[in-house]
């Protein structure tokens, strides 16, 4: 019975981090055999507006501005919503006074009340009047084709969303790099291989597009919210696919500690994701959508993580009574979990050695998912902006 627990355990973390993504690869190129590449109009750009969060970005948000207006697209076809509830440092007139070119389409939307993004959000949709409506942080330089690869995909009429791609600044003195950077890179080949073969497993709030004819408000209490709008598009029968061709860069968390408050605010929101979209686990219904949502989500946010000390202790008995190749995953394990205390201990001194942050990031991603689960239960997580310090 130890021995089934253990290479049970065993699979679960090696599927939900590794064999999900190989059997995707697998099922993709299966697909391209009897499908054919998709074709885009060039001539498809309709009207958009784009929504820049910003809560206390005097900082960032003339660069961000700035950034707005060098896109690649008709300035005629593009509304600027600039939204700073609850800000109270200069971020709000920082914009009401920058000296925008003749023509250009742009509203500040500010309230001194900070009730959260959700609610900011909610607040300003009424006044979309474009049929797209693409969302991003003040805080992210966006490349200048973004709207146009984005929109593209919208002369489709099954694709309800887009996902753009983040990408990570590697800084200098950002010692979380190793760790937060290959996360991310693996998580765009991921979103590849799930857009091509049915539908992303909902946006990052880094920057993504909607239909605004199918946005529906959040639950006000949500904590991943555009996790929980893109999923809510895509139940619906709509597909939500990936360009990796629009991006928002933004820097790296400014230190480890700052990484994993944003990592357990991540988990908080994804336990409370997985009892709100409770029917997308009916397979019946949702056919390939749940196994892409289960096997890149809530396995990841459920079973993984709790995986991981019963297979070390599990591992232990065996190598004790069996001897054999458990001894060897046992003296496997030892290493791996002794590389990632190194790696924290050298992150506290600021030194960096890649092959060491890398079973630390790991280690300190599953960390986060016990310390959210404990702070959803508790029902202290915030759904206010919760900003992490990231690395110029």
């Amino acid at each position: 019975m130890s021995a089934f627990l253990f290479w049970t355990f065993l699979f679960i973390v090696f599927y939900a981090y590794f064999g999900y993504g190989i059997l995707l690869y697998i099922l993709v190129k299966i697909k391209r055999l009897f499908t054919k590449p998709t074709s885009y109009n060039k001539d498809y750009t309709p009207e958009v507006t784009f929504v820049t969060a910003a809560y206390n970005e005097e900082d960032w948000i003339e660069e961000k501005i700035q950034n707005c207006l060098n896109f690649d697209y008709p300035k005629d076809k593009i509304t600027f919503f600039f939204v700073t509830d609850g800000s109270s440092d200069s971020t709000p007139s920082i914009i009401e006074n920058y000296p925008f070119p003749e023509g250009t389409q742009w509203k500040l939307l500010h309230k001194p009340e900070r009730k959260g993004k959700i609610a900011a959000v909610k607040r300003i949709m009424p006044m979309v009047q474009t049929p797209i409506t693409i969302f991003t942080d003040a805080n992210t330089d966006v490349n200048r084709e973004a709207i146009k690869m984005m929109v593209r995909h919208f002369h489709d009429d099954r694709v309800g969303a887009v996902a753009g791609e983040k990408k990570v600044k590697i800084g200098e003195k950002a010692s979380a790099k190793a760790g937060e950077g290959i996360y991310w890179k693996y998580e765009s080949f991921l979103k590849r291989l799930d857009s091509e073969f049915h539908t992303v497993v909902g946006a990052a709030g880094e920057l993504f597009a909607i239909r605004t004819s199918l946005y529906k408000p959040v639950p006000q209490n949500a904590i991943v919210e555009d996790f929980v709008m893109t999923m809510g598009i895509a139940a619906e029968g709509n597909r939500v696919v990936y360009e990796p061709n629009a991006y928002a860069e933004e820097g790296q968390s400014a230190s480890i500690a700052e990484e994993l408050k944003r990592k357990i605010r991540i988990a908080a929101g994804g336990i409370q994701s997985i009892i709100w979209l409770a029917p997308l686990l009916n397979p019946f219904r949702h056919g390939w959508l749940t196994f892409q949502y289960v096997s890149h989500r809530v396995l990841r946010w459920t079973l993984a993580p709790l995986a991981l000390p019963f297979i070390l202790l599990l591992n232990i008995r065996l190598a004790q009574n069996q001897g054999g190749i458990y001894t060897w995953i046992l003296y496997a394990q030892i290493a791996f979990y002794a590389a990632a205390a190194l790696g924290w201990l050298l992150e506290k001194k600021h030194i960096k050695i890649k092959a060491l942050f890398i079973p630390f990031y790991f280690c300190m991603m599953n960390y986060a998912m016990f310390k959210g689960f404990f702070r959803f239960l508790k029902g202290n997580q915030s759904v206010v902006w919760e900003k992490a310090k990231r690395s110029v």
